[in-house]
This record gives structure tokens, C-alpha cells and sequence, in this order.
């Protein structure tokens, strides 16, 4: 497993945390919103990993921008939720075929 797997599953894990209902909420206003700093500077970490393991990002771009607009009540709960499952969807496919090379030869 590589180390962006298992940091885009550790982040998934922890957006799926913050995207219950109520709990993920009150977790982030009694942090005064700290929780939101961290997860997007780890969104960052995480994407610029992914970026350079060619590995998709999408997980952490949704992740970056449910951090940025996490603290809007019903909204921060959609995107919390949203970037989780795209982050373990991302984290758990199987690996990409890569179709740049040459066409087969017959």
C-alpha cells in the first residue's frame, strides 16, 4: 500500500467523522474551528503526496474545499460527507490503466 493510500483512507476516516450529524458539528465549533485549519493543511499534505505518487487528488480537492466551507451549518455536513466518500472511493479502486503508451501490435 502506498502512502497516499493509506493517508487519502486516514482522511476519509476522519471527513467521515466530521460529516455526523450534530457530533461532527459540535467537534468542530468546541475545536473554535481549528479542526477545519488542520484537516485542510492535512488535505494539502495528502494532495501534494497523491499529486506526486501519480495518484488521484479529487479526494483531497473536495476535501480542501469542504475545509474551507466547512463552517457553514447544513453545507460543511454535505461536503464533509461528499469528500469522505470520495476519498476512500479514491483510496480503494484499483490501480489505472495507463492508455498513453503505443497501440498494441497485431
Amino acid at each position: 500500500m502506498s502512502l497516499a493510500k493509506a493517508l487519502r483512507i486516514i482522511s476519509g476516516i476522519c471527513e467521515g467523522l466530521l460529516a455526523i450529524p450534530f457530533l461532527g458539528g459540535l467537534f468542530v465549533i468546541s475545536s473554535g474551528y481549528s479542526a477545519l485549519g488542520f484537516m485542510f493543511i492535512f488535505h494539502l499534505i495528502v494532495l501534494f503526496i497523491s499529486r506526486s505518487q501519480r495518484e488521484p487528488i479529487y479526494g483531497s480537492a473536495a476535501g480542501i474545499a469542504a475545509s474551507l466551507l466547512g463552517w457553514i451549518p447544513f453545507l460543511g455536513f454535505i461536503l464533509h460527507a461528499a469528500s469522505a466518500a470520495l476519498l476512500l472511493f479514491s483510496a480503494f479502486q484499483g490501480p489505472r490503466v495507463n492508455r498513453s503508451g503505443p497501440p498494441p501490435r497485431y
